[in-house]
């Protein structure tokens, strides 16, 4: 197949996402694509390295991936690097998700990293990326307030409505602190945002900025909040002081129109692995 103006081919193993399947082929990628799925990459790289330094948890870097080995509620977390991993990368992964004692949750924003091998389920979700530009304001509903994190007590709120909204049952029974230790808003570039109604913690977000690009993580509404424009007042609020910076983030099915309405559009799909738990003697 002749390569496109303007493009790059990578070559990948045999795998299946989602719908896509992908033998040992040549799949084109435009630049902007790539340069999404690598700022993707960096971000996220950066936001569960500071999560694993506030949990205390190891945090292992590699050319390809950052892995941060956590216990057996946080689990394992891989964050795949480049578009192509060598052999013996593959192993060192392969083998933490293998000893893990908990989850284990790979994102690859290159969609070339085939980790079948271990018994995970994979699924898709596209990478959006916003331009510098102003923001729009919130409805200005008085019911509703949005605050920057600085209190234990607001830490907590935006844990349980992201526990509760992402249904992160490996976090139940419910300890304060262990999502989000207090320590976490204290990493450079990282800010929790909280939003309540009627007093009521609803909503929250964490913004994580990297080599000035925003990275958005966690937006969540209680379920008894939605559709009242907590996600979008609690988006707005993040990215009101920092305007001026790009901003990237990977979207739900769900979460998509909030954010095609705020600017950002979708680049290129990213593929994430988790699995519940991977047996230590598979």
């Amino acid at each position: 197949m002749a390569q496109a103006p303007g493009q790059f081919r990578t070559t990948v193993g045999s795998m299946t996402t989602g719908s896509t399947t992908t033998g040992d082929r040549s799949v084109s990628i435009s630049p902007s694509s790539a340069a999404a799925a690598m700022r993707q990459a960096r971000g996220s790289a950066a936001f569960w390295s500071a999560i694993g330094r506030s949990r205390g948890h190891e945090v292992i870097r590699r050319r390809g991936f950052v892995a941060v080995d956590g216990d057996e509620r946080a689990g394992v977390r891989i964050l795949i690097q480049e578009p192509g991993l060598d052999a013996g990368e593959v192993a060192e992964l392969s083998e933490l998700a293998r000893r893990a004692v908990g989850p284990v949750n790979a994102e690859d924003p290159f969609n070339a990293t085939d980790l079948s091998h271990l018994g995970m389920r994979n699924w898709q979700m596209p990478i959006m990326v916003r331009a510098p530009g102003p923001v729009g304001e919130a409805a200005g509903e008085a019911a509703l307030q949005v605050v920057r994190v600085r209190r234990s007590e607001d830490l907590q709120a935006a844990e349980r409505v992201v526990i509760e909204g992402f249904e992160l049952t490996a976090f139940e029974p419910y300890r304060g602190g262990e999502l989000f230790p207090m320590a976490l808003i204290g990493q450079p570039g990282v800010d929790v945002f909280v939003a309540s109604y009627d007093g009521v913690a609803a909503g929250a977000c964490v913004r994580a900025v990297h080599e000035d690009v925003i990275g958005h993580f966690w937006v969540g509404t209680s379920p008894a909040f939605r559709s009242r424009g907590v996600g979008r007042a609690v988006m707005l609020a993040s990215l009101a002081d920092l305007a001026h910076l790009p901003a990237t983030l990977t979207a739900s099915k769900l979460g998509r129109p909030l954010y095609e309405s705020l600017g950002y559009t979708a680049a290129a799909p990213s593929t994430w692995w988790a699995s519940q738990r991977v047996s230590a003697s598979r």
